[in-house]
């Protein structure tokens, strides 16, 4: 009877340390178990938008991450750079999902800060990739060193057209903090020329189409312009196309940002001469590393500076510009 009386003992407290198991991984809804028994962490990758090569290689550097450090990640955008309101959007739905941890390209510095705020209140640290936010809150920041990337552009563009005459940049979203930097660097580098005159910076709210007509404008207005930068890669696109089907190859010297399969396809044919080429993959493959260490509680780097290259005709075909632009070797 004793026996039979311990037995029910044993199986009752088994049956009730399982309730407790799953009580748990229902409540928190952020871990799942593996094979191995290592905890599976649920990250979301939050990027400006979805519409652009660019990040879909942020994507693709986070799911290689991901797969390194068995964990889930989930990307998420709106398709629009402009819906800041969607993009928070986003970040409260990440939030009120309970997830481990979030990897965001804020598309305006300031208007994210209350809710990235609002998530490190509610334990969820934030790692910041591509563009900064005016908030000390997330724990490490991704990203290009956007002016000495322009910095860089404005240097090739001076050089190709003989650092003289009239240029224009076409940026994509005014305040976003990633084009005031690289308007920044691009106007600082240009004062050094003497010779060169800005005439306006426009704004093609990251829409090749809008880009396009911007540049047909321009071209129309100032026919003695010289150069141009498309400060990202529909910006530049855009640019690109209406230089080349207006016939301004060989008058109008392009220089973009970014790199896509249009922006090769552009340098192949003359109507861009180089472009600024970031590592995306390598910010959303840092960005989910960093997060995943910051859950650790391991020490994270405040900032991390994934470099830029100068891509153009004599370097397109090298071995260390198309591992840049291949990553994953496709």
């Amino acid at each position: 009877m004793k026996k039979k009386s311990l037995l029910v003992a044993v199986l009752m407290a088994f049956v009730l340390m399982l309730t407790a198991c799953n009580k748990d991984d229902a409540s928190g809804g952020v871990k799942t178990g593996d094979a191995s028994g290592k905890d599976q962490y649920k990250i979301v990758v939050i990027a400006k938008s979805n519409n652009s090569e660019f990040w879909q290689t942020v994507n693709a550097g986070a799911e290689e991450a991901a797969k390194e450090e068995n964990v889930n990640v989930t990307f998420q955008a709106r398709p629009d750079e402009t819906d800041i309101a969607g993009q928070v959007s986003i970040v409260e739905d990440a939030i009120n999902q309970g997830v481990d941890a979030i990897v965001l390209a804020p598309s305006d510095v300031d208007a994210l800060i209350a809710v990235v705020d609002k998530a490190d209140a509610a334990g969820i640290p934030v790692i910041t990739i591509d563009s900064k936010l005016n908030s000390d809150t997330p724990k490490s920041h991704v990203a290009t060193d956007n002016e000495a990337a322009a910095v860089l552009a404005a240097e090739n563009l001076a050089k190709a057209i003989g650092e003289e005459g009239k240029v224009a940049i076409v940026s994509f979203v005014a305040g976003a903090s990633t084009a005031v930097a690289r308007e920044q660097g691009f106007i600082s580098k240009i004062k050094e020329y003497p010779n060169i005159e800005i005439i306006n910076t426009f704004y093609s709210d990251a829409d090749r189409n809008k880009a396009m007509t911007i540049t047909q404008d321009i071209l129309t207005s100032t026919p003695d312009i010289k150069g141009i930068f498309g400060t990202n890669e529909p910006s530049a696109v855009g640019v690109s196309l209406a230089v080349e089907q207006t016939g301004f190859q060989d008058k109008v010297t392009v220089v973009g940002f970014d790199s896509s399969e249009d922006e090769i396809y552009a340098i192949n044919n003359g109507s861009m001469v180089g472009t600024v080429v970031q590592n995306p993959f390598n910010m959303g493959y840092s960005g989910v590393k960093q997060a995943v260490k910051v859950i650790k509680g391991e020490e994270v780097e405040k900032v991390i500076d994934t470099g830029v290259t100068y891509v153009n005709k004599e370097n397109l075909e090298s071995e260390e510009v198309q591992k840049l632009l291949n990553p994953l070797g496709k």
